[in-house]
């Protein structure tokens, strides 16, 4: 991801792909990374979710780790605005930092 035409166009499918999952599901940085036909570079959704341009618009919130916990350092107001923005959408949590992937997981790609 050296070349910043490369990581703009990297961004842009991650927003495109992130648009798309619906309200009250969630996709893991993996999954979003298989999908945009990058598999091993999962880390590299979560920096172009770091550096959303249109917060509100593209929802970041909706994309947790792979076992399902929230992001302890969400970028636009910490992991209890990422859980309560999740649980006004419906998603069930586990308990007080993983959802509940079983019930809640966009199944896109899997």
């Amino acid at each position: 991801m050296a070349q910043p035409q490369e990581r703009e166009g990297f961004f842009a499918r991650v927003y495109e792909t992130v648009e798309q999952i619906p309200e009250g599901f969630v996709a893991t940085y993996g999954q979003i990374a298989k999908l945009i036909g990058e598999p091993r570079r999962a880390r590299y959704v979560g920096y172009a979710l770091h550096a959303n341009p249109r917060p509100g618009e593209i929802p970041c919130h909706r994309v947790v780790f792979a076992d399902g916990r929230i992001c302890e350092g969400f970028a636009f107001g910490g992991a209890e605005v990422q859980r309560a923005l999740l649980e006004e959408e419906g998603v069930v949590f586990r308990d007080d930092t993983h959802v509940d992937l079983d019930a809640c997981r966009w199944p896109a790609g899997l």
